[in-house]
């Protein structure tokens, strides 16, 4: 248990620095939708709400909520018993986007946000977005993160399968569309499967 608490603050410690920056990046080109404020002004009960908004109810019932403190620093708000963890925001955009995901995904996340070159879960890992998230394209191309020129996409409810995949021996496409699923960021060690499908509605 100690040990998944401390993957937990990891991961949403370098979130949130990441969160940081691309919100100072979204004001500076002054993206966004106006009067949204993202979680900036939101108490601690609207914050756990809103991080147990990210999954079916039967999953994030039972996960370990973390939220950011009143320094900013993230602390456990409710603590689980099934595995999951939820937090109320991924990118810091005015839309939150909250987020539940299992152990294996954690360190997915985990190895993502601190530039490992290869992702070490042993797993597929599932993580939840039912209120929906953020990428953002370039050239016809889904960055991996923000930059220059880059334009904010917002996705629609959606969970992912987060373990190695390849758009062409799969099959998948590796762009959203019509059909809702695809491998984002294929052609790295962090491609995954991206399923357009709102994690509420499964039952």
């Amino acid at each position: 248990m100690m040990k998944r608490l401390l993957i937990a603050i990891g991961i949403v410690a370098l979130a949130f620095s990441f969160t940081l920056s691309l919100d100072a990046a979204e004001k500076e080109k002054g993206g966004g939708k106006k009067g949204k404020k993202g979680i900036k002004e939101m108490s601690q009960k609207q914050l756990v709400k809103l991080a147990l908004s990210a999954a079916p109810g039967h999953i994030s019932k039972d996960a370990t909520i973390m939220v950011p403190g009143a320094d900013g620093k993230m602390v456990e708000a409710k603590k689980g018993t099934n595995g999951f963890t939820c937090i109320p925001d991924v990118d810091g955009m005015p839309v939150p986007d909250p987020i539940c995901y299992d152990e294996q995904s954690g360190k997915w996340i985990n190895d993502l946000m601190s530039g490992a070159p290869n992702p070490t879960n042993t797993a597929p890992g599932v993580a939840y977005m039912a209120r929906g998230g953020w990428h953002f394209e370039k050239d016809g191309k889904i960055l991996m993160k923000n930059e220059a020129g880059a334009t904010p996409i917002e996705e629609p409810p959606h969970w992912m399968l987060l373990w190695p995949l390849d758009s062409k021996t799969s099959g998948i496409p590796s762009m959203p569309n019509k059909l809702g699923t695809y491998v984002m960021w294929d052609g790295t060690p962090y491609a995954h499967l991206m399923v357009y499908q709102d994690p509420k509605k499964i039952k």
